[in-house]
């Protein structure tokens, strides 16, 4: 009965959820959950700067059905037009295009004009079978006008990884439509003909808008890659800083992590932080930070996921037969609903402790985002570097450059006994296993924030010794 229930769900999530990939369709069982956001974060923001901005700017508005009360997203406005390509290329956009309004209104099809409706701006992530992504920014808000009328959504395409960045553009293009469409389309243009910054790099662009004269927008890219798409502050807003490390540990140990919200913002930044946390790993499993309400079904999944589902289908998800170790996360009470119940019990204690003093301390004091960021994410990096921060001396390589990871060997290298049985667990995860596997093509570390953290932790390490050595 079991398996008849998982195989009506990987039926559903194929059926659903068209699948994007490159060249021609193919029919392989075998791809059934090519997940819809399996979201490497750290592949996601490993970006140099010179490439396009994005690739789509499109509109998604509500339309009614011919039959019945029911609206059904569509896109209604679309930049730039794609024209001459090749049909392989065509049905990749076919489907890229066809899966985007299910994402930009996630919450069904059951709306009336309103109003007032809260603007909402969040995220999701498209990823093609070979592996390459696709990420949606969005803002979800009430055109002006009178009377009653439905939302709709300005929504970017972009394979760059920069939430901040990307929010800043939605704003621009929301005021040039409020004075019409033709005004979006020369600062769009514009857009996509300037590079994309490298780190820490601005570029300004010049634009015209009737009656305001020309404008001068500067976009500035984070010099800290490695948070550029992340906002912590709403996660620390929802959840205690206990609660933000029982998820790490659930997400460490690739669990099932549901996040419940009322609002996209909330739950989309929240499940984008949470992988962050992971950072210098990246979840590879089935990553959704926002269900649409035709996807429930992936919350009976067989294999890891995180995910997000907003509060209006709790009693779905309540009602399906999920599978074991599910954490169900409440952001809007701050509580979970579900645990296995070992969480507090999964990282070594006195680790444990550490990323909890640290995190505890200041945090009241914190005031721009850019703080909170490095304030938050810091102490799970200093934890992944004291675990695994030995990993390239444990790297065995050939004459030909290829590495051969000493599992065993990188085992042992830990003193601490409860250090070492979590890393014994820790090793046979996707995390590490696709870590370890780029760590081997490698043949140097690679220069980045992490490596920096295990450099400054091992210099640190060297200027104890001495000290210990002359109070004995």
């Amino acid at each position: 009965m079991e398996g008849q229930v998982v195989g009506r769900v990987l039926r559903t999530i194929r059926h659903r959820l068209p699948r994007l990939r490159a060249g021609p369709p193919q029919d392989n069982a075998g791809e059934a959950i090519k997940e819809p956001e399996r979201a490497q974060e750290g592949s996601l923001l490993s970006f140099a700067g010179g490439q396009h901005f994005f690739e789509y700017l499109l509109v998604v508005s509500l339309k009614k059905k011919r039959l019945g009360n029911d609206y059904e997203p569509t896109i209604t406005y679309q930049f730039p037009k794609r024209e001459n390509l090749l049909r392989g290329q065509q049905e990749e956009e076919e489907r890229l295009l066809k899966a985007i309004p299910l994402f930009c209104f996630p919450d069904g099809n059951e709306w009336a004009p309103l109003t007032e409706y809260p603007r909402e701006t969040f995220s999701f992530v498209l990823t093609n079978v070979d592996g390459s992504r696709k990420i949606g920014y969005c803002r979800r808000l009430l055109p002006a006008g009178p009377g009653p009328r439905l939302p709709k959504v300005y929504c970017i395409i972009s394979c760059i990884g920069c939430f901040g960045l990307f929010s800043k553009i939605l704003d621009e293009v929301e005021k040039r439509h409020q004075i019409s469409m033709a005004v979006i389309y020369p600062f769009m243009q514009g857009l996509r003909e300037a590079a994309f910054p490298a780190p820490g790099k601005t570029v300004t662009l010049k634009s015209f808008i009737p009656d305001s004269g020309t404008e001068f927008i500067s976009l500035t890219r984070p010099l800290d890659s490695h948070l550029e798409h992340v906002d912590f502050s709403s996660l620390l807003h929802c959840l205690s800083c206990e609660q933000i490390l029982q998820i790490f540990a659930s997400a460490v140990l690739e669990r099932k992590i549901i996040f419940l919200a009322e609002g996209l913002s909330t739950l989309s930044q929240c499940i984008h932080a949470a992988a962050a946390l992971l950072y210098p790993f990246s979840w590879a499993h089935t990553y959704i930070p926002v269900v649409p309400e035709s996807l429930l079904a992936t919350v009976c999944c067989p294999t890891p996921f995180m995910v997000g589902v907003q509060m209006r289908f709790l009693q779905e998800v309540m009602d399906s037969p999920m599978e074991v170790q599910v954490l169900l996360v409440n952001l809007c009470e701050g509580s979970f609903l579900m645990s296995v119940g070992d969480e507090k019990d999964i990282l070594p204690p006195k680790l444990q402790e550490d990323i909890l003093g640290s995190l505890n301390q200041g945090i009241d004091e914190l005031q721009t985002l850019e703080e909170i960021n490095e304030h938050v994410s810091g102490p799970f990096v200093k934890f992944f570097v004291k675990i695994v921060g030995h990993y390239a001396s444990y790297i065995k390589r050939e004459a030909n450059g290829q590495g051969h990871f000493q599992e065993r060997s990188f085992c042992k290298a830990l003193t601490s006994k409860t250090n070492r049985r979590f890393v014994k667990k820790f090793v046979k995860t996707q995390l590490f296993s696709l870590f370890i596997q780029e760590a081997e093509k490698s043949k140097n570390p690679p220069a980045g924030y992490f490596q920096q953290k295990i450099l400054e932790y091992e210099e640190q390490k060297k200027q104890k010794k001495p000290r210990e050595k002359s109070v004995k």
